[in-house]
């Protein structure tokens, strides 16, 4: 039974092979026209005045330059290639698991609401304002002095009136230092449906968020 990461294989070495092909007659053109016109000025130079052992020198590294940047060039494609190919494959382990995104929809454990954010300096009070489907502040969660970088927090929802629509649930963070307001980003828990390529990059449909970058991941959960 053919597997994905055989398909990916034999996808590879048609490339590689396709890549080597095209670069080998790259540089075979490129030496050829460099060697044609070599000949072809000395074989008009003045003989009084023949073409210097150091310009002939200097022409000939120079041909060799351009064919060593032709064979970055080749290496560099087809190392983007496999890149991509890779970023594939592990976007596929992806699917069905929950990762962290920017976002605040609160999501829930059971009766325990749970989000996150991240803080760009600390913050000597940082407070989590839960809001309902319409806005509304239903409750607040203090969570006191916190350091810069990425966060979490829980909601206990047990004793409160958590309707069936319990996706619609929201939240808004409120930081600061002193009398100074705090830079904060939400994030949320987001779950990977399916992956998909553009161009060169990975893209993840989520099921709330749609479709995201894979750059977009904060973390994976």
């Amino acid at each position: 039974m053919t597997t994905t990461i055989d398909t990916f294989s034999a996808l590879n070495a048609s490339a590689n092979a396709s890549s080597s092909r095209a670069a080998t007659s790259n540089e075979a053109g490129s030496a050829d026209r460099f060697l044609r016109l070599l000949v072809t000025q000395m074989q008009n130079q003045d003989p009084l005045n023949p073409m210097d052992n150091a310009e002939l020198t200097s022409q000939l590294a120079q041909i060799n330059t351009v064919n060593g940047i032709e064979k970055l060039n080749t290496t560099m494609t087809g190392m983007n290639t496999q890149f991509a190919q890779l970023q594939t494959l592990q976007g596929v382990s992806l699917v069905g698991r929950d990762v962290t995104v920017a976002g605040n929809r609160m999501a829930f454990d059971q009766t325990v609401g749970v989000g996150g954010f991240e803080l760009v300096g600390a913050a000597t009070n940082v407070k989590v304002e839960v809001l309902n489907g319409v806005g509304q502040v239903v409750d607040t969660v203090q969570l006191g002095a916190q350091g810069p970088g990425m966060r979490s927090f829980n909601w206990q929802a047990a004793d409160k009136a958590l309707p069936a629509g319990s996706d619609a649930y929201r939240f808004r963070v409120v930081a600061s230092s002193g009398s100074q307001a705090v830079a904060v980003a939400p994030l949320m828990r987001d779950r990977v449906e399916a992956v998909s390529m553009s161009g060169t990059e990975l893209r993840l449909q989520t099921q709330w968020s749609g479709q995201l970058a894979y750059a977009a991941v904060k973390a994976f959960n």
